[in-house]
């Protein structure tokens, strides 16, 4: 055990000693705060969960206890207007004689909120006195109601019925009302002869019913609903779900529970059920607190402690890094400044701080960093002066062999006495020439590039008539873009030398321009000899015309090659693509990049 802990502090002492002063520094008090905020928060946890299942039971008491002073209330006010219709109304008026209906409606019309009717009737079901309707339904046998029953079978006691519809009384015949009869056995007395009887108060169910629905959430989590003790249910939230059989409760198993909490699992789903009797009524709320629930909340609770420790963690890093910028900073700087020097930014300014020693090193490393920025400028400067002079040597080197073939053209012409013809390739060439010079320009508008070409050819059709023909297709939308000049010409140049010669009147090149990825595409198609794959490697290397024994202009396509990749990059240039008596077709590409852009990126100068 021993080695192995001197094992694994060697390795923590290695890892260290790799790291920056900073980040150990940070490191050692972030652990130390990690440990310490990491058992706080297990503790807040279990403590803020222990208050939280309190002050829940706590609530779940309040609630209940307080539908149950509101259904009491409601109901000790139904008894005693029960009272006081039978001690009042009753047992000191002869029914042969006098009638109690007028008692009954002052009490109606006093508690007419809660109530929905008042009837009296004898044992016999015959109706005494009823209010506010008295007219009884047709075929009604109130004596097969339950609530009589129950009140002629046990006298003296008052009897909550189960909520129903009233059926005996003649209402509005389009509206059902709810109720719950309270009902008693009550003594007449009838011409001094006692007979018993029944009196019933409906009372209006919507008043229980708003008691228990403001004390329920929309929530399946938890809820209220009121049962009687036989377990059959007076209120519950999802009663129609029920009633359908949608919707299943434990209201039976509830029924047997004694006043308190419990446990119980029902459908698979753990649930504290807490169970309060109602006075006088024999009635029992059942609270219902569903166990995911609480894990909801301890969630709850475990998210705002996680959150509690990031915010401390958070500010504790930031404390700790302020202290341990504050002690390695000057050292820091300078291992900053030195890494960005070794990815070759000399532009860096090296940091100059701290003790004597390190301001020293700053200075020195400053000193050596001028020096080098100085070098790479004398040798950028050496590489662009070696560029332009291979773009001028490029460029002096096509200038004459352009020139000489449409001379020859023309002194041939001359001799032949064919002088309009003469005179057509001279203009022709004064115009090619007045694009040529391009303000002293090499770099053109694909525009004026195939208008030089275009003179170009013309020169070339007078002097090979009827051997050949020439098409162009180019997309407008490139016409805008540059390209470096004289870059058609000799295209077209070759492939009349290689390609159209020996037709005779079948001859076609075709000049096609169009965009492709992002890119500009210029092919130059013909259908003439074609030439092999070694042909086509010489052609871009400079020694097509010694491999080919012909006058063309092999020169001219390697010379087009190099200066498009010099201007452009190594991705553009000329590829050839030829088959041997079938043709050949030279696809010149270039960027999108219009003439403005061009020189504007390089600063305005005409190069």
């Amino acid at each position: 055990m021993k080695r192995k802990f001197k094992g694994f502090m060697k390795h923590l002492i290695a890892y260290y000693s790799k790291r920056s002063l900073t980040l150990v520094i940070s490191m050692s008090f972030t652990l130390v705060a990690v440990l310490c905020v990491g058992i706080s928060s297990v503790v807040l946890a279990g403590y803020f969960s222990e208050k939280m299942e309190e002050e829940n039971a706590l609530n779940v008491n309040r609630v209940i206890s307080q539908v149950n002073n509101s259904i009491e209330t409601y109901v000790r006010g139904m008894m005693r207007i029960s009272d006081s219709i039978y001690y009042t109304a009753i047992k000191d008026i002869d029914i042969s004689k006098d009638s109690i209906a007028k008692e009954l409606n002052v009490l109606y019309e006093a508690n007419k909120d809660n109530l929905v009717s008042i009837a009296c009737y004898t044992k016999d079901g015959k109706l005494v006195a009823a209010t506010p309707v008295a007219t009884v339904k047709e075929n009604a046998d109130v004596t097969k109601q339950g609530w009589f029953v129950t009140a002629m079978n046990r006298v003296e006691n008052l009897h909550f019925s189960r909520p129903h519809v009233q059926n005996l009384f003649d209402y509005n015949p389009y509206r059902y009302y709810w109720v719950i009869s309270l009902s008693r056995a009550v003594i007449f007395n009838d011409n001094g002869q006692n007979e018993g009887g029944v009196l019933v108060v409906d009372m209006n169910y919507s008043g229980i019913e708003q008691v228990l629905r403001r004390m329920n959430l929309d929530d399946n989590k938890e809820y209220v609903y009121l049962m009687d003790g036989d377990g059959n249910i007076i209120y519950h939230p999802k009663h129609k779900l029920i009633n359908a059989g949608i919707m299943e409760e434990n209201n039976l198993s509830a029924a047997g529970y004694e006043d308190g909490s419990h446990d119980e699992e029902f459908q698979g789903e753990e649930r504290i059920v807490t169970v309060k009797t109602v006075g006088y009524t024999g009635w029992k709320i059942v609270y219902v607190v569903k166990r995911s629930s609480f894990e909801v909340a301890n969630t709850q609770i475990q998210w705002f402690v996680l959150f509690v420790v990031l915010i401390t963690m958070i500010l504790l890093v930031f404390v700790n890094q302020f202290i341990s910028l504050k002690v390695a900073k000057p050292i820091e700087d300078l291992d900053e400044s030195v890494k960005e020097l070794e990815k070759g930014n000399l532009d860096v300014d090296i940091y100059i701080g701290g003790t004597h020693e390190i301001k020293h090193l700053g200075q020195t490393l400053n000193t050596v960093v001028a020096r080098l920025r100085q070098l790479m400028e004398d040798v950028v400067r050496e590489q662009e002066e070696k560029r332009k002079s291979e773009l001028d040597a490029l460029q002096s080197q096509i200038n004459p062999h352009f020139l000489y073939n449409p001379l020859d053209a023309i002194v041939w012409m001359i001799e032949s006495e064919r002088y309009e013809e003469a005179i057509f390739m001279i203009t022709q060439l004064a115009s090619l020439f007045r694009i040529s010079l391009s303000k002293g320009r090499n770099v053109i508008s694909i525009e004026d590039e195939l208008t030089h070409a275009q003179n170009y050819m013309n020169i070339q059709k007078v002097r090979y008539r009827n051997k050949f023909q020439v098409e162009y297709h180019i997309e407008d939308s490139i016409r805008q873009y540059c390209t470096v000049k004289l870059v058609i010409q000799p295209i077209l140049e070759n492939a009349i030398y290689y390609g159209m010669e020996a037709m005779d009147g079948d001859g076609l090149i075709q000049v096609k321009g169009f965009e492709d990825n992002g890119k500009i595409q210029i092919h130059v198609i013909d259908n003439g000899l074609g030439m092999s794959s070694e042909q086509v490697e010489g052609l871009l290397s400079g020694t097509a015309k010694q491999a080919s024994g012909k006058k063309g202009s092999g020169v001219g396509l390697c010379n087009v090659h190099q200066r498009i990749r010099l201007r452009f990059g190594e991705e553009y240039g000329l590829k050839i693509t030829s088959v041997p008596d079938e043709g050949t077709d030279v696809c010149i590409c270039l960027p999108m990049l219009t003439c403005e852009e061009y020189y504007g990126k390089a600063g305005g100068k005409n190069d």
